[in-house]
């Protein structure tokens, strides 16, 4: 019963994963912000991490206080997700845009000889997105970890431990290995367009995910 909970867990979990919201943004943004290997990966795996546990404490809270009314919280969570990445990507793509018009902007006024020593470049905090990123999915809870939490718990909190490491475990190694790949294969590309226009495009690809999965309820 419980060996075949926990395989099943893990087998929902990679597959939960696959969805293109849990990996193509950690490429699109190891690619425009020059993310190491190591960082994307820690990235990632912290996200991910955030994600189940998420999941794992409304199970907890389900168990103390009933399970539907915290089942419909996280699914009403769940649901607002695709809205979050929408919005996420939207500003990352402004934010972007907005780079590229300060910095033709100043391009100008150096070329017509006026220059201002006190200028400082803005540029976006390496961490913040990162940040944004581990809220995001601290925030969209996979809430197919609390059935399965549930039936293990008839064999006691081990066996659901047992259960949510499954899980946490799957969802990390799957979500690490989809995005090291897609990072290689999109850093691989050089091109100088795509590194001027990088940080715009990279949030529309971010939007454009949470639109598709918005649409097709991945």
């Amino acid at each position: 019963m419980v060996e075949a909970l926990v395989l099943g867990a893990a087998g929902i979990a990679a597959l939960h994963a696959l969805a293109p919201d849990h990996w193509v943004p950690f490429a699109a943004l190891a690619r425009t912000e020059r993310w190491s290997t190591a960082r994307t990966a820690t990235v990632t795996a912290l996200c991910g991490a955030g994600h189940v546990t998420a999941s794992v404490v409304i199970g907890v809270l389900g168990a103390a206080f009933g399970i539907g009314l915290f089942e419909a919280f996280g699914a009403a969570l769940e649901g607002m997700a695709p809205y979050v990445l929408i919005g996420f990507g939207l500003a990352y793509a402004t934010w972007g845009a907005g780079r590229l018009v300060r910095e033709r902007w100043h391009r100008r006024m150096h070329a017509r000889g006026e220059h201002h020593h006190h200028h400082r470049h803005h540029h976006l905090d390496p961490a913040l997105s990162a940040r944004a990123l581990f809220l995001l999915f601290c925030a969209d809870p996979c809430v197919a970890v609390i059935p399965l939490m549930f039936a293990a718990f008839s064999s006691g909190w081990t066996a659901a431990l047992a259960v949510v490491v499954a899980y946490e475990v799957a969802t990390i190694a799957t979500m690490v290995a989809l995005v090291l790949p897609a990072r290689a294969a999109t850093g691989a590309v050089r091109d100088a367009w795509i590194d001027r226009f990088g940080d715009a495009l990279a949030g529309t690809v971010i939007a454009g995910v949470g639109v598709v999965v918005g649409l097709t309820g991945l």
